[in-house]
């Protein structure tokens, strides 16, 4: 009886310990994160700021990821010029709380976005990763638009509403860069390019996207940014 008794608090002791080491080092590697960025944007001449910013969520609540959730805000921000572009990259979090039998449960999602913006309004398209959910919406009559090429039409889900745009945009060069970085999903709406993740990316990854997110551009023809000017 006696060695039962101290069962209970023994995993409560343990539980709090667990607890507390995963506080500190949440605390720990969010701390190691800003310190990194900092560096990053002083080498590459941005502006870094960590604090919350729940503006962008309005700002940008036209990206499909962005509208997302309640909460939303955006945090580690950098910012300024990059390879003569404008650029953001951020760090984003909003949240999703559902109700059942047991009560409410609140599910926290952050991620990395990678912004470029353009001096042009363009038509919202779309190219993300093929794959069962966008084939059931394309069964529905959500139809993607098809290419050329075979391997890029089965990577890869194009949507939009223009499809001359969609065309010029995925030219063959881009076409090729795409297929080289299958790990992109790509936005491109309004005023910006966007490249969303499904998590926060390491910082050596901040710079390497950054670079992709130009690299996207600098393929769009030139074109469209004289013919409506």
């Amino acid at each position: 009886m006696h060695i039962d008794g101290l069962i209970v608090p023994l995993f409560m002791g343990i539980f709090v310990v667990v607890a507390v080491t995963a506080v500190i080092y949440t605390s720990f590697a969010a701390r190691k994160r800003r310190e990194g960025l900092s560096e990053l944007a002083l080498r590459l001449n941005l502006d870094f700021d960590p604090s919350e910013n729940y503006s962008f969520a309005d700002q940008f609540g036209f990206l499909k990821k962005l509208a997302q959730g309640e909460n939303r805000y955006a945090y580690n921000i950098l910012s300024g010029k990059y390879q003569n572009y404008d650029v953001l990259a951020f760090d984003y979090h909003y949240e999703v709380t559902t109700h059942d039998k047991n009560g409410s449960h609140t599910t926290h999602y952050r991620f990395s976005v990678f912004l470029l913006q353009m001096p042009m309004v363009f038509p919202d398209l779309t190219i993300r990763h093929e794959n069962f959910f966008l084939k059931i919406a394309e069964a529905f009559g959500y139809q993607d638009i098809k290419f050329e090429s075979a391997e890029f039409s089965k990577t890869f889900c194009v949507r939009c509403p223009d499809k001359k745009f969609a065309y010029d945009v995925c030219n063959a060069k881009m076409i090729e860069f795409l297929l080289a970085n299958r790990d992109l999903s790509v936005e491109i709406d309004n005023q910006v390019i966007a490249l969303v993740f499904n998590s926060c990316l390491s910082v050596d990854q901040v710079e390497l996207n950054l670079n992709r997110l130009a690299q996207i551009r600098s393929l769009m023809p030139d074109y469209l940014f004289t013919q409506n000017a």
